[in-house]
C-alpha cells in the first residue's frame, strides 16, 4: 500500500471507529551514519524506518498515538486504541483540524527538498570522507591528540499526509550532514573545537578539507585561554553561538509559551522590541532550507512570516489549535505535536565578522556557550561562555569560565553591528552579531 493511500485508509478507519475527525501521517525515512576515529571506522549504521502516527478527534477531544506495526491486525487495533483515548480526553472548544486547503504539489520542484546524489552517493565514499576527515584533523596540527569522532550521516525522507477534510499531500525530503571534532592537548587540559556542515545535498555542503581546518582552528585556539575580568563591554555572538539566541527567542515567540504566560513578549505585538538591524523571519518555503516544506504536520501551507521587522514584534508563530486559543489564523508551523520553526534567522547584515571584530575597540567574541540559564517569562539571560578578548579591533587572546548576562529584549534593543555569515545548515540560523553591551562576569 502506498504511504498516502495508508493514510487515507487510516483516517477511514478512524472515522468508522467513531471519530469525528482525523489526520493521520506515514513516514518513510532512509538513514545512513558513518563514525570515524583515529582513522578507523568505529560505528556504521544504515536503516530504513516506516511509522505512522493517528490524531483523532472525538467531539474536539484528541488523542495522539504513533505505530510501526502497519500491518491490517496492527492497523485496526491500533486506530481503535487511539479513538478510545480520545474519548477519555476533556473536551476542548479549540481542538480540531484546519480549514480545508487544497494541496498543489506543483509548486514542490521550487523548494529544493530533495537531491538525489544523497542517495546515488556510494557508502563506500561516504565511509572514505568519515575516514578522511578524522586524518585531516589530526595531520594538520600536532597539538590535535585526540576526537570526539568525525562524522558522516544522511537522510531520505518521504511524509504523506491525510486528513477527514479531504486533504490529501506527499513531498520527499533529502538532507547530508558532515562533522568532526578534534581534541587539542593544552598541558593537562584538552580543548575541543567543533564544526559541521548540512544542507540537502552533499553538492552544498564544504568539502572535507574546509571541515577539518575550521574544527581545529577552534580546538587550537582556545589553548592558553584564561579567565576575563568582570567588565561591561560589546559583546559578539559567533554565528553558531547566535543561533542558540534566537532558539531562546523562538521559544518566546511560540504561541504555545504566550498562551500561558510564559513569555517576556505578551502582549507586545506592534511594539518596538529591537533595533533597526533586528529583523527576523521564519521562512517555510526557502528554497533549499533544511526547515523548508510545503505544508506542515497539520496540512497548512507553509509561509514567509516576518515575525520581528526592524525591530517591531509583528507576531507571534501559531499551530492551528493556538492560533484559536488566541484569535489568529495559523502560520504553518506545527510540528511534531507542537509548534516549531521553519527556517527561523536574522536577516543578515552586509559586512564580514571580521570587519565586525575590528569596528570593535574592546569586547568579547563569544565561540561557545555552556549550560542554560534563559528565562522565558522575562527574557533573563545568561550563559557561561568562551571565547576571546578582543582589543583595538583584534583578537586578543583566549578567554574561558566566564558569564555574560543581559535581558533578551534588552539584547534586541542593542544589536548595533550584523555580519553577512550566515549559513542555513539548520531550522534556526543566524549571521555573527553585536550587542552594544553586555556584563561580563569573570575575575
Amino acid at each position: 500500500m502506498a504511504d498516502l493511500e495508508l493514510a487515507r485508509h487510516v483516517v477511514a478507519l478512524a472515522l468508522e471507529a467513531g471519530a469525528t475527525q482525523a489526520d493521520a501521517t506515514a513516514t518513510v525515512t532512509e538513514k545512513f551514519s558513518v563514525e570515524a576515529r583515529g582513522g578507523e571506522v568505529e560505528k556504521l549504521e544504515q536503516s530504513v524506518g516506516r511509522s505512522l502516527v493517528l490524531r483523532a478527534f472525538v467531539s474536539g477531544a484528541k488523542a495522539s498515538l504513533s505505530t510501526t506495526d502497519l500491518s491490517p491486525d496492527g492497523l485496526r487495533d491500533f486506530v481503535r486504541e487511539t479513538v478510545d483515548a480520545a474519548r477519555f480526553v476533556a473536551q476542548d472548544p479549540h481542538g480540531g483540524l484546519p480549514e480545508f486547503v487544497a494541496y498543489d504539489a506543483s509548486e514542490d520542484v521550487t523548494l529544493g527538498l530533495y537531491e538525489d546524489d544523497v542517495r546515488t552517493r556510494a557508502a563506500e565514499q561516504k565511509i572514505a570522507d568519515a575516514v578522511a576527515i578524522e586524518r585531516a584533523i589530526r595531520s594538520q596540527d600536532a597539538r590535535i591528540v585526540n576526537s570526539s569522532g568525525s562524522h558522516v550521516v544522511d537522510s531520505i525522507a518521504t511524509v504523506s499526509l491525510a486528513n477527514s477534510h479531504g486533504f490529501a499531500g506527499s513531498y520527499r525530503t533529502s538532507s547530508a550532514m558532515l562533522a568532526t571534532s578534534p581534541i587539542a592537548a593544552d598541558g593537562d587540559a584538552k580543548r575541543i573545537g567543533s564544526y559541521g556542515t548540512a544542507a540537502r545535498s552533499y553538492a552544498r555542503t564544504f568539502d572535507v578539507a574546509t571541515i577539518a581546518q575550521r574544527a581545529v582552528a577552534r580546538a587550537v585556539g582556545g589553548i592558553g585561554a584564561r579567565k576575563p575580568a568582570t567588565m561591561r563591554v560589546p559583546v559578539i555572538f559567533e554565528r553558531d553561538v547566535a543561533a542558540l539566541v534566537l532558539g531562546d527567542l523562538f521559544t518566546a515567540i511560540n504561541a504555545a509559551s504566550v498562551a500561558v504566560g510564559n513569555s517576556f513578549l505578551v502582549d507586545r505585538v506592534g511594539e518596538r522590541v529591537g533595533s533597526d538591524l533586528a529583523t527576523i523571519v521564519d521562512d517555510g518555503r526557502l528554497p533549499g532550507g533544511l526547515g523548508t516544506s510545503p505544508f506542515d504536520s497539520e496540512g497548512v501551507p507553509t509561509r514567509r512570516t516576518v515575525v520581528f521587522e526592524r525591530g517591531t514584534l509583528r507576531t507571534f508563530l501559531y499551530d492551528t489549535y493556538y492560533a484559536r486559543r488566541l484569535g489568529a489564523a495559523s502560520t504553518g508551523n506545527a510540528a511534531g505535536g507542537g509548534i516549531g520553526p521553519n527556517n527561523f534567522y536574522l536577516l543578515p547584515g552586509t559586512g564580514s565578522l571580521e570587519a565586525l571584530i575590528a569596528a570593535t575597540a574592546r569586547g568579547v567574541l563569544v565561540t561557545d556557550t555552556i549550560g542554560f540559564a534563559t528565562e522565558s517569562v522575562t527574557g533573563t539571560y545568561s550563559r557561561g561562555a568562551r571565547g576571546f578578548a578582543i582589543e583595538n579591533g583584534e583578537l586578543a587572546y583566549p578567554i574561558e569560565e566566564f558569564t555574560i548576562a543581559g535581558n533578551l529584549a534588552e539584547m534586541l534593543a542593542a544589536i548595533d553591528g550584523v555580519a553577512n555569515d550566515l549559513i542555513f545548515d539548520q531550522s534556526i540560523v543566524s549571521p555573527s552579531f553585536r550587542v552594544a553591551e553586555m556584563t561580563v562576569s569573570g575575575t
